[in-house]
């Protein structure tokens, strides 16, 4: 196992924070400024849903943060990423429906990215909730490769309340 520097590891969270804060407003550029795709309903509540698990993923990375600076067992504000684990399923549910449905009705520019990023949401919520599916560093990509997917960190600091 790789055993990094507990700088190394703030470091490494702060910056995990920073890049999802970072993609809402980057990604909102690329796809509705830059590519100029229409914002319609279904592409504002694929995006909306997408927003909302970035937010979720940038607060657990400055929660993990504190946790490890304050030397505290308890992450902070778990009460809340355990809400948020339930609340998801429903509202990602209906989202992912309504921009499929949307797509369905409407094939096109106006409603595709909004399922897109539906999509994406809920691999988000896979990602921070239940399986970790980003392997980014070596040790992550030798775990996979050795073990498979592993369980989220997120789920993993839940399980310890």
């Amino acid at each position: 196992m790789d055993h990094r520097s507990r700088t190394w590891i703030r470091r490494r969270l702060r910056s995990l924070a920073a890049w999802e804060l970072i993609n809402i407003p980057l990604q909102a550029v690329i796809w509705f400024g830059v590519l100029d795709f229409p914002v319609t309903v279904a592409n504002g509540v694929g995006f909306a849903l997408f927003a909302v698990l970035l937010l979720e993923g940038a607060g657990y990375w400055s929660a993990k943060r504190r946790q490890l600076a304050a030397q505290d067992p308890r992450l902070p504000h778990a009460g809340a990423f355990a809400v948020a684990r339930v609340a998801n399923v429903p509202v990602l549910a209906v989202g992912s429906l309504f921009t499929g449905y949307s797509v369905i009705a409407d094939p096109g520019a106006g409603t595709w990215p909004g399922l897109g990023f539906a999509l994406f949401a809920v691999l988000e919520h896979v990602n921070y909730f239940h399986r970790q599916l980003m392997y980014d560093t070596a040790e992550d990509l030798r775990h996979l490769r050795r073990h498979g997917l592993r369980r989220a960190h997120l789920v993993r600091d839940l399980a310890r309340r």
